[in-house]
Parts: C-alpha cells; structure tokens; sequence
C-alpha cells in the first residue's frame, strides 16, 4: 500500500501534466497571423489632405453619422448616382423667362445693342463655319442652303471665358458639369450644350453656341434659381435661333419680346430625336 508521502509526489505530478496541457492549448503559434481589432480612425483617402477629416473635440474624433440602407452599395460611385438621377432634378427649371431671336450672321442693330452676330463668343468666324446669314424671315425649319452646324441654337448671358480669352475663376464651382472630365486649355465647358425649351405646348432642343442678350456672366440666373440681371427687352434671358423660334409657333417677324419660356439644362444623352439632331454642333472654341 503507497505511503501517503509517495501518494502527495503523485499528486503533484498529475497537476504538472495537467498544467503544462492547458498551457499548451493556450499558446500562440509564432507561425500564425494574429488580427489584433484596431480602433476606428479616418483614413486620408490618396491625393486628399488632412483638412478634410472631421475634426477632433476633447481628443474624440466626431464622425457625421451616416445613413444606412440595405439596399446600398457603399461601391456606389457618383457617376452611378447621376445615371439613376432624373435630368428633371439635375437641373433647374427656369421658368417664364423672355426669349427673343438672333441668328448667325445677324447685323448691327439699336435693337441688338450695336452687336454683330457673324462672331460668336467662341468662334471669331462663326458665321463661316455655319455656313451663311440664317436669315430669319422664313416658315421652314432650315435656312435655304444645307448649314454646317445645327440651326437649332440659342444663347445665354455667360461665358466661361473673360474678354481676354482666360477661362474665368468660377467655372468649376458654378458650373454643374465642370467636373465630367478634364478640360483642354482652350476647350469651353459650355459652348455645344444642349437645353429644352418649352412653349405654346410645345417642347424643341438646341445646343448653346453664343453668349447673351447683354449679359456674359450672371451665373446666379444661369447656374442658379434668379432672375436674369438684364433689363433691356422686357428683362429677356434667353436668345433663340429662327428653327427653334419657328418650331415653337412663333412668327419670326413678330420681336415685341413678349415671348415667354420655360428652359432646363438637358444631357447630351437625354435629348431625343427630332430635327435638331440633323445637324450636330461639334466645333469647339475657333479664335483667331
């Protein structure tokens, strides 16, 4: 029979074994990756600058709180948003706004502030490259010879360009479309883009191709919800071309600057079909 001091070492054994085996289940193979949790903190995204990391109060940093849904992908690119984005809401609807006519190749006149129309504010020979005088006194859509760039245009009170041929400051941030891509040294961010214009029930598309009436920077009526600054010709904020005018139902010898319209900025991959697809404006800017 064990003596009780052989059965106290057997004792002490049995615990070492037992020990060491729970010892052993607890260690960490140096082999093995270990993914320690890390605290939550912003991260500067490639190319951006700590300034725009929420700021920090009482060394506790404020992140806005952002809205979950289940249906979202975090992936979302603003691209992909914009393609889901109704044009009606991209864009502001400027409503009952005078037009009046021009056109290409258009005289110096009291009427038109002394201002010729054989240039445009981006083509030194707009008139060349149209094609000849679009004279307004017709009832056809087109002129009477075939016209090198879309008959229907119109103009608005903004260039994004000063007197001194310069691309003015604001364009990036006034401009709803200035960040699409990147933009050559001499590429206009507005010239060729396409409006609707609605009256009379009717609804036509022209592409912007001049600056005007009277006015070549008021971006809070162009950009913005204001009312056009000038005040010449019954407050007119928009000029059209006799196709456009014409395809409203309006008399192209009738100028009383009654005209009224309601005008939207549309993408070039909204506008549908129809006359003023025939001919497609291209041409950038063409300074001498």
């Amino acid at each position: 029979m064990p003596s009780s001091k052989n059965i106290k070492i057997m004792s002490v054994f049995i615990a070492l074994l037992l020990f060491t085996g729970c010892s052993s289940n607890h260690k960490t193979d140096t082999n093995t990756t270990v993914n320690t949790p890390v605290a939550n903190k912003p991260i500067t995204p490639l190319g951006e600058s700590n300034s725009t990391l929420p700021k920090e109060e009482n060394n506790q940093t404020t992140i806005p709180p952002k809205s979950v849904s289940n249906t979202s992908d975090t992936n979302t690119t603003v691209q992909e948003l914009n393609q889901t984005t109704p044009a009606s809401a991209k864009y502001t609807l400027h409503k009952n706004i005078t037009a009046t006519l021009f056109w290409v190749g258009e005289d110096e006149s009291p009427d038109n502030h002394q201002i010729t129309n054989v240039e445009s504010a981006w083509d030194d020979t707009w008139l060349k490259h149209y094609g000849g005088i679009d004279t307004p006194e017709r009832t056809t859509l087109f002129p009477t010879f075939t016209p090198k760039e879309n008959p229907f245009y119109f103009a608005l009170p903004y260039s994004d360009f000063d007197d001194n041929g310069n691309r003015r400051e604001d364009t990036f941030k006034v401009i709803p479309w200035a960040g699409e891509k990147t933009w050559m040294e001499e590429e206009s961010m507005v010239k060729n883009r396409w409006i609707k214009i609605e009256a009379n029930g009717k609804t036509a598309y022209a592409q912007w191709e001049d600056a005007g009436p009277f006015e070549y920077d008021d971006i809070d009526y162009v950009f913005g919800t204001a009312a056009p600054k000038n005040r010449d010709n019954n407050h007119a904020g928009l000029d059209l071309s006799p196709a456009v005018w014409i395809y409203l139902g309006y008399d192209t010898r009738n100028m009383d600057n009654q005209a009224k319209m309601n005008w939207q900025f549309i993408d070039a991959s909204d506008v549908p079909n129809g006359p003023w697809m025939e001919v497609v404006t291209y041409r950038q800017i063409s300074w001498q």
